[in-house]
């Protein structure tokens, strides 16, 4: 497949959204229920909550998560996965398997020298 402008190449928009060390893990953490930003906080290491809260916005722009305010005292805010977030559950399991294989590739040869 040749590239005439590599802006419009369909891997590098998916890679613009969901790319990045923190992206993956937070649709990850968001795959089978709805998390509180407190919770994804806890679930996701080393992550900063302004990174948290930047990382959420830019998902929540790309209709890939979306968030629920309810109107109760104290307020509580939920994000969770739109149908278009949950597609990518698959791809994000389907990398993590490679990644395993990598993963166990690079110990082998490591442990080999």
């Amino acid at each position: 497949m040749k590239l005439d402008n590599p802006n419009k190449c369909p891997l590098t928009a998916a890679l613009h959204i969901i790319g990045g060390k923190w992206k993956p893990l937070i649709i990850y953490s968001l795959d089978k229920t709805p998390k509180r930003f407190g919770q994804l906080d806890a679930m996701i290491p080393n992550i900063s909550r302004k990174v948290l809260t930047t990382q959420l916005e830019e998902l929540l722009a790309h209709g890939i998560v979306e968030r629920r305010a309810y109107p109760e005292a104290p307020p509580r805010v939920e994000y969770s996965l739109t149908k278009k977030g949950k597609r990518l559950i698959p791809i994000l399991n389907q990398l993590c398997k490679w990644g395993c294989n990598v993963l166990e590739e690079e110990e082998i040869l490591a442990n080999a020298n």
